[in-house]
């Protein structure tokens, strides 16, 4: 039966379980990427797992989010994953090298591998043709100990591209069109799978522009096939010898398919506060700005910032903006400086800022209240940037490079374009003299582990109670991000290594006084929309709830790896109908909770306030999922043995480099 290319890669990698949409299945992980923001939660929930070294062929670990050291918090998190990485086997890549999905595409992804990463953005190396999903820290750090990657399995949406790009239309505007059918829910429980005769003109850095930002759509991942450009992009790298070709079977059959014509899409912009509220540049009424920014996790490859380059060269940024560009790493600054681009951006005025995440999380460039922001970013969700009040706009690099000259936001048709710089050879090199090899594990095991004071193990679960009597402690809309939960800035981010000091921001900017009631009622439940917990995937968002005592959440629908991480903290994510309504203070009694888990009830009830009144809150949990609560928690259930690792020959190493692929997928 023809395949679809995600079907071929999870099929090489499957563990156990069935490939089929909603089943449990579980999948061997060649490569694991961990960032510094999430990845200190990640590290010591690794060591608590008591393995020896990493049982994975390659893990990474990249310092690009906390890294303004406004005091010593952010170098204290450095110093510990720098030896933790250099005590269990990852390689480091520190602080100003680069953003980690930049560096992992230029260094380390591979075609048909499976990647798992402690940011939702790993889905980036789905350009090259590997299955990348992000999930929590914990998650990682179980797959990263040898017990595979756990999860449900998505239904696979074939996306034909037809057509070509035209001049003023790019890749960013694929995605942004996605979002405009989709919104931030259509693409819940998916993989967006991209094939036809569209594809071939699409460069890998304009594949990953789209695989980075499709999970905004709520999708787990998204998927190019490896073909000539791939092989390009690796012979650039000097990594030809891993390209393998790979495709779609012809006539695979896919859950759900759309086509999408690259030859007529137009310029596009999302509209504050969310991806998914996407417009034509076209109709939007005359929008001043005073900031742009170009940049971050996406959008921040060479052949980005030569476009832009090539509308400002000659020109200066109008007066009233401030434009700031952000290389996605050190290769590509290296490559921009000898090729003139970045004497041409310099030129224009525009601020060059070092190769991390920086405003796109907003740490750095915070823009003025009410006044609009125009980003090539991922996410303008609320207070993201670093202002509460913020109003964000994300687009192409081409509209914030003719809306900079302009000072309000156009397409890039309203300004002339030069010819791009061709791109000198890039040097792949800078990463073998940057990122920290692995040593020899017992060089290793006298490597001692620095901690400072800022670094505090994260609260684990006590087994779920049989019945749960508690008030509500808040009730919030719809599309709530993490980011609410675990806020972004310079100042919040600082201290996500302190569960403790970190709860202290929950819900500031929608309750100020959320934190000090959890406190005072001893925990509670909370009370969600739709799509609660979208965006990043901080598992902080859970395991602050767990440190102030809640055990569970009530919500219209779920994120999926916010949903995921609420599981694997012991915290239990229900359902809640639709015609609900609840306020902050009301009184739940739920009876029989944990054996309602146990028995694969599919609902359970609440009374309200004391009365006869019940509410019907739904268990909709797939039978791994409630084992994993019934234990008290994903690592409560890996300590006691209810999960066991792989086969050591589930995946094996195949070069010094630390790629490896799949044992049956050779």
């Amino acid at each position: 039966m023809p395949e679809t290319l995600t079907h071929k890669i999870l099929a090489s990698h499957l563990a156990s379980g069935e490939l089929a949409p909603g089943a449990d299945i579980t999948v061997a992980v060649d490569q694991i990427l961990i960032e510094d923001a999430t990845g200190t939660m990640a590290a010591m929930q690794f060591e608590m797992l008591g393995v020896d070294s990493v049982a994975v062929p390659l893990a990474v670990m990249y310092v690009d989010h906390n890294v303004l050291q406004i005091d010593d918090k952010n170098m204290q998190d450095h110093r510990y994953l720098r030896t933790f990485s250099a005590r269990y086997g990852l390689r480091y890549s520190p602080a100003g090298h680069g953003i980690s999905h930049y560096i992992h595409l230029e260094h380390f992804s591979r075609p048909g591998q499976v990647l798992v990463g402690a940011d939702s953005h790993t889905s980036t190396a789905g350009a090259l043709g590997m299955f990348a999903l992000g999930a929590g820290g914990l998650e990682v750090a179980v797959a990263m100990a040898g017990y595979g990657f756990d999860f449900v399995c998505p239904a696979v949406v074939g996306v034909e591209l037809t057509g070509t790009l035209g001049r003023n239309a790019e890749a960013k505007d694929v995605v942004l069109e996605l979002l405009r059918r989709h919104g931030v829910r259509g693409g819940r429980g998916k993989v967006f799978e991209f094939y036809g005769e569209g594809v071939a003109s699409l460069s890998v850095s304009a594949r990953a522009t789209i695989c980075n930002m499709i999970i905004e759509t709520g999708a787990a991942t998204a998927i190019f096939p490896s073909d000539d450009q791939t092989r390009e992009w690796l012979r650039a790298q000097r990594r030809e010898d891993q390209f393998v070709p790979l495709a779609a079977d012809a006539g695979a059959m896919y859950d759900d398919g759309e086509q999408l014509d690259l030859s007529g899409l137009v310029p596009l912009v999302a509209l504050p506060h969310s991806p998914g509220n996407v417009r034509p540049v076209s109709e939007l009424p005359r929008t001043e700005v005073v900031q742009v920014c170009v940049g971050s996790s996406v959008n921040s490859s060479y052949e980005d910032l030569a476009t832009v380059a090539a509308i400002l060269k000659g020109h200066t940024v109008h007066p009233s903006v401030q434009l700031t560009v952000t290389p996605g790493s050190r290769q590509i600054l290296q490559t921009i400086i000898a090729s003139g681009v970045y004497e041409d951006l310099m030129g224009a005025g525009a601020r060059m800022l070092e190769p991390v995440c920086g405003p796109c999380v907003g740490i750095g460039q915070a823009p003025t209240a009410g006044a609009p922001s125009l980003r090539t970013f991922n996410r303008n969700f609320p207070g993201r940037s670093g202002t509460a009040e913020d109003c964000v706009y994300l687009c192409s690099p081409s509209t914030a490079a003719a809306s900079a000259l302009h000072g309000a936001i156009v397409d890039a048709s309203t300004v002339s374009r030069g010819e791009l710089h061709p791109a000198t050879p890039p040097n792949p090199e800078v990463h073998d003299l940057h990122i920290a090899g692995v040593l020899p594990l017992e060089s290793r095991r006298a490597i001692e582990i620095e901690r400072g004071s800022n670094l505090v193990p994260p609260p684990q679960p006590e087994p779920l109670a049989p019945d749960v009597d508690a008030r509500v402690l808040i009730v919030v809309g719809d599309d709530i991000s993490t980011g609410d939960m675990a806020p972004d800035g310079a100042i919040a981010m600082s201290v996500w290594s302190n569960i403790a000091v970190c709860a202290r921001f929950m819900f500031r900017r929608l309750d100020p006084g959320f934190h000090d009631r959890a406190l005072e009622w001893g925990g509670g439940i909370i009370v969600g929309g739709e799509n609660y917990g979208q965006g990043s995937s901080r598992e902080h968002a859970a395991l602050i709830p767990l440190y102030l005592g809640v055990r569970v959440v009530a919500a219209r629908s779920y994120a999926r790896i916010h949903r995921r991480n609420l599981i694997a903290a012991g915290i239990v994510p229900l359902i809640l109908p639709l015609d609900v309504q609840s306020s902050t203070g009301q009184r739940w009694v739920i009876d029989g909770l944990a054996d309602a888990l146990v028995g694969g009830d599919r609902s359970v009830a609440a009374r309200v306030d004391d009365g006869d009144a019940e509410l019907m809150l739904g268990l909709d949990f797939s039978p791994a999922e409630r084992a994993v609560l019934t234990a008290g928690g994903l690592l409560a259930q890996v300590r006691t043995g209810g999960r066991s690792p792989l086969a050591s020959d589930a995946v094996v190493q195949d070069d010094a480099a630390g790629a490896s692929q799949s044992r049956s997928a050779r």
